[in-house]
């Protein structure tokens, strides 16, 4: 299954690494310690997947993040940025997803620099190998390859200038991500706020990488309702 995503995501057009402003890989990168479980193994069937799409500048508000010095994605030593990806989630149900099926082998520091652009937290990185990946595919690179693919194959809106719209709602942003990506329909995109602000877009596809319906738990605010961005590039 996950040639055919690759596949797929091949013939589409896309905007490689978009909203990675001035990214540039550290030269010296060093690997943590190794993540822990924090719940138990389970090698459930996949029916779908999600690509979760973090908005830095709310994840990063208030500052502390940027304080600690191996989070790129706030503390700006390789660039600043808009629209990340938080991870490629294996689905198999509510409260059934499969986690944790393997920690190891674990990501070499040529895959964490690879991605670093994409998803500027090396302890992230891992951490989405080992709880969400390793249920889908064999090494890391395979599972960074497949994420990598579909990130490229999605055109990411301007939140930031979004944000300055009056009266933003939950469905103009779904609109903003159909206008550039014709082939997503809105059902298809999840919307996850905290406190009425985005945090994270999330879209659904099935179990061979076609975009489906999320859950209601994943779509999330319906779209009258209002949404506000924080800014903060």
């Amino acid at each position: 299954m996950i040639r055919y995503a690759l596949l797929i995501a091949a013939a589409l057009p896309g905007q490689a690494l978009a909203q990675a402003y001035q990214c540039r890989a550290p030269q010296q990168l060093e690997l943590l310690q190794p993540p822990q479980p924090d719940g138990p193994r389970r090698d459930t069937p996949i029916t779908g997947y999600t690509l979760a799409i973090s908005w830095s500048p709310e994840f990063c508000r208030g500052g502390s993040a940027a304080k600690d010095p191996r989070n790129y994605q706030c503390n700006g030593a390789i660039g600043r940025f808009g629209f990340v990806l938080h991870g490629l989630w294996p689905e198999s149900g509510p409260g059934k997803y499969p986690q944790w099926c393997s920690l190891t082998p674990r990501p070499s520091v040529a895959d964490l620099k690879a991605n670093l652009c994409m998803t500027p937290v090396p302890s992230l990185l891992e951490h989405e190998w080992a709880k969400h990946g390793s249920c889908m595919a064999r090494t890391p690179a395979v599972y960074f390859k497949t994420a990598q693919a579909m990130w490229k194959a999605v055109r990411l809106p301007d939140a930031d200038r979004l944000s300055r719209q009056p009266g933003l709602t939950a469905g103009d942003l779904r609109r903003a991500f159909v206008t550039l990506n014709p082939r997503i329909p809105i059902a298809a995109i999840g919307v996850r706020t905290g406190n009425g602000w985005l945090r994270e877009v999330h879209l659904c596809y099935d179990r061979k990488f076609k975009f489906a319906a999320c859950t209601a738990a994943k779509f999330g605010p319906k779209n009258d309702i209002s949404l506000n961005i924080w800014r903060g590039l």
